[in-house]
């Protein structure tokens, strides 16, 4: 079978990096849970019945950025941040059918290293949560055009590597997450240009009871095919848009400043571009993004937040593990 690398990111491009400046400390504060730009290549679309695979690789190297990072608190000078992810995604496409809408399900698990420089000196590695979509429902082929919209709800369970006292001495985290996710789509003429909007609302950490604000992400991808080839610019944005709740008892316990220890607002920007080749039975791709990144606290008399800012190489390889038989073909019938 021919494989449709295209058809198939429109389901394959979920990856987790969930590392955090909190994990340095080994406290609680802001961490987005899927790694921005994750949707980057992902469309509205969706690929045929059958059970999907994908691996997914990337590496991040940058800095802590934010109004600490340049005063002797860190002897003014740049704090180097580190990570590698590999990721391994099932996508299952039953052929269902809702209000018109073809549905699928995935479930991905990724496991993580990362290392912040001196003077944290912090190196961790493990198992990151498991992330479940259980549903998605995509509308293709709008009206007779190539414009198409998709829908879904993910989460992750926190079944990861957790360790120290507030549970973030590692990289896992130990609260949920639940993630609706909302793409719209042009695939006409070779082209995908797609929107893919996705939101973070966290539960309270489990030992600590303190809240992560909302994190809203917006993925871009501006791509062509021709032939096995596909290219073309991608972006994203990712920020904090509520503040971080830490109520008075066990949460300031663990953070006597409550949330004005910790960014209460984030934003980053990235620009860059892919590229992918279709091999037929599977499909692989790489992009590259720049980031330019802030991080802030408006309530702090001292604003000690941060983030990390940095370059992203992340690499997807595609495949289907089995598709349905094709039915028989219709006898002939001679008179």
């Amino acid at each position: 079978m021919k494989f449709n690398f295209i058809a198939l990111l429109a389901a394959a491009g979920v990856a987790t990096f969930a590392f955090s400046p909190a994990h340095a400390y080994d406290q609680n504060g802001q961490s987005a849970q899927t790694k921005p730009g994750s949707l980057i290549g992902a469309s509205a679309g969706m690929p045929p019945p059958g059970i999907y695979m994908f691996n997914q690789i990337f590496t991040f190297q940058g800095n802590l950025v934010g109004p600490i990072v340049d005063t002797p608190a860190v002897n003014g000078r740049k704090v180097g941040v580190q990570a590698a992810v590999d990721v391994q995604g099932f996508i299952f496409v039953p052929g269902w059918t809702f209000l018109g809408a073809t549905y699928d399900a995935l479930i991905v698990q990724p496991f993580e290293m990362a290392s912040f420089g001196h003077p944290f000196d912090v190196q961790v590695a493990g198992v990151f949560n498991t992330y479940f979509v259980p549903i998605e429902l995509s509308w293709t082929k709008i009206g007779g055009t190539g414009f198409a919209i998709k829908t879904g709800f993910g989460f992750y369970a926190p079944t990861g590597t957790s360790q120290g006292p507030t549970g973030q001495g590692n990289v896992a985290s130990p609260y949920w997450v639940y993630q609706p996710e909302l793409a719209f789509s042009y695939l006409g003429g070779g082209w995908n240009l797609t929107a893919y909007l996705y939101y973070e609302i966290s539960t309270a950490n489990r030992f600590t009871n303190y809240t992560n604000g909302d994190i809203f992400h917006a993925d871009f991808t501006a791509t062509y095919t021709i032939g096995k080839w596909t290219f073309g610019p991608v972006g994203y944005f990712v920020g904090q848009v509520t503040d971080d709740k830490c109520p008075i008892g066990i949460c300031t316990a663990f953070n006597p400043l409550g949330t004005l220890g910790n960014a209460q607002r984030f934003q980053k920007w990235a620009a860059g571009g892919l590229i992918e080749y279709n091999f037929g039975p599977a499909s692989a791709s790489v992009w590259v993004t720049q980031e330019w990144s802030k991080a802030s606290n408006s309530a702090a008399v001292v604003d000690t937040s941060f983030i990390p800012g940095g370059m992203t190489v992340f690499a997807t390889l595609s495949y289907a593990l089995w598709n349905p038989p094709a039915p028989p073909a219709a006898p002939m019938i001679h008179k």
